[in-house]
C-alpha cells in the first residue's frame, strides 16, 4: 500500500509538473506570436535581406566553379556585374520605362472605368467600386453641388487655409512614404551584402544559440535550409527572367503598348506563385483591351501559354530538386499569410514554407531511422 501511495504521489507530481511546463510553453508561444505580429514588417524585412544574401552567395558559389578567387573577391565581381546591368537598364531604358509606366497606368484606369460602365449597363451593381473621387464626379457631370459657391467667386481665407493644410499633409505623407521605401531598400541591400560577405560568421553565431546537445542536429537543419533556398532562388530567378522575356516579346509582336513594362511586372510577379500569375494576367488583359478584342484575345492566349510554360516546363525542370510542395497547401498558406500580414506575407510565403518543409522532412527522416533501428 505504501508503494502504491508513493506511486500515486509521484504520478500527481509528474502531472503537475507537466501542466506547469505546458502552461509555460503555451504562454511563451503566445508571446512569440504576439511579438511576430507586432514586428511583422521588421521581421519580413530582415528575411528579405537574408534571401538577398542567399541569392548573392549562390551566385558567388557558382562563380567559384569558374574562377578560383577568394569569396570576398567573387562577391565583389557578382555585385559589380549586377550593378552594371542595373545601371545599364536605368540609363538606356529609364525614360522608356517611365513613359510606358505612365501610359500603362492611364490605360488601366480607363479600362477599369469602361469595365465598370459595362457591368452597370448589364445590371450588375458596382457601387462598391471607388474609381474616382466625389469632386471628380461633380466636375464630370457638370452639375454644381447644392450650396456651393459660384466658380467666379474667390475662395475664402478658411478654404485656402484648409486646402493648404491638406496639400501639406498629402505632401508630407508622400515624402514619408518615399523615405520609408528608400530606407527599406537600403536596409535590405545592407543586410544582404553583410550576410553574403561573411556567411560563416552568421551561420556559426546562429548555431551557437542552439543547446550544445542539439547543435549537431541544428547544423544539419541550417545547412539544408541554406542549400534549399539557394537552389530555389536560382531556379526562381531563371523562371522570372524567362517569363519577362517571353511576355515582352509576345506582347510586342501582338502590338500591345507598354510591352516592356508589362513584361517587367509579369517577371517580378512570377516570384509569387499562383497569385502573382493571376495578377499579372489581369494587368495584361486590362492593358490590351484598348487595342481591340483580337489583341485582347491574343494577349490572353499568350498569358495562358506563359503560365503553362512556367507551371509545367520551367518549374518541374528547374525546381524539381529544390521544392516539392503541394499546390493546394502552398495556396492556402499564401492566403493565410496574405490576410494576416498583407503583401509581405503573400510575397514571402513560399520561402517560409520551404524552411518549414526542410525541418519537417528532417524530423520525419530521423523518426523513420529510429524506427528502423
Amino acid at each position: 500500500m505504501a508503494a502504491s501511495s508513493e506511486e500515486r504521489l509521484q504520478a500527481r507530481n509528474d502531472l503537475a509538473w507537466a501542466i506547469v511546463v505546458g502552461g509555460i510553453g503555451v504562454v511563451l508561444f503566445a508571446a512569440l506570436l504576439a511579438l511576430a505580429w507586432t514586428f511583422a514588417a521588421t521581421l519580413f524585412l530582415i528575411l528579405t535581406g537574408v534571401l538577398l544574401a542567399v541569392a548573392l552567395n549562390a551566385m558567388t558559389n557558382r562563380l567559384g566553379r569558374l574562377i578560383r578567387l577568394p569569396h570576398p573577391l567573387r562577391l565583389a565581381v557578382v555585385c559589380a556585374v549586377l550593378a552594371v546591368l542595373f545601371s545599364g537598364v536605368v540609363l538606356l531604358g529609364g525614360a522608356t520605362i517611365a513613359q510606358q509606366a505612365h501610359a500603362l497606368s492611364d490605360t488601366i484606369k480607363a479600362q477599369l472605368v469602361n469595365v465598370k460602365g459595362f457591368l452597370d449597363k448589364n445590371g450588375i451593381d458596382t457601387s462598391y467600386f471607388d474609381l474616382s473621387g466625389g469632386a471628380d464626379k461633380g466636375e464630370a457631370s457638370g452639375t454644381p453641388t447644392p450650396g456651393a459657391a459660384p466658380a467666379s467667386r474667390l475662395p475664402s481665407a478658411g478654404t485656402l487655409a484648409s486646402s493648404g493644410g491638406a496639400i501639406v499633409s498629402q505632401t508630407f505623407k508622400l515624402l514619408l512614404g518615399t523615405v520609408s521605401a528608400v530606407g527599406n531598400f537600403f536596409i535590405v541591400l545592407f543586410l544582404g551584402l553583410a550576410f553574403a560577405a561573411q556567411p560563416a560568421i552568421y551561420r556559426n553565431g546562429l548555431l551557437f544559440l542552439a543547446p550544445a546537445r542539439q547543435r549537431a542536429r541544428a547544423t544539419i537543419i541550417v545547412d539544408r535550409i541554406g542549400d534549399t533556398l539557394e537552389r530555389w532562388l536560382l531556379a526562381q530567378l531563371t523562371t522570372m527572367f524567362a517569363v519577362f522575356l517571353v511576355t515582352w516579346i509576345g506582347l510586342a509582336i501582338i502590338g500591345i503598348p507598354g510591352a516592356f513594362i508589362l513584361g517587367i511586372q509579369a517577371g517580378l510577379l512570377a516570384f509569387i506563385p499562383t497569385v502573382g500569375a493571376l495578377i499579372a494576367g489581369l494587368i495584361v488583359v486590362l492593358a490590351s483591351l484598348a487595342s481591340g478584342w483580337i489583341a485582347t484575345l491574343s494577349a490572353l492566349l499568350l498569358f495562358l501559354g506563359v503560365h503553362a510554360m512556367e507551371s509545367y516546363v520551367l518549374t518541374p525542370l528547374l525546381q524539381r530538386q529544390a521544392l516539392d510542395i503541394p499546390p493546394a497547401t502552398l495556396f492556402a498558406f499564401q492566403i493565410l499569410l496574405g490576410v494576416v500580414f498583407g503583401i509581405w506575407g503573400l510575397a514571402l510565403a513560399l520561402p517560409l514554407m520551404a524552411i518549414a518543409k526542410v525541418m519537417i522532412d528532417y524530423f520525419k527522416s530521423e523518426e523513420a531511422a529510429e524506427r528502423l533501428a
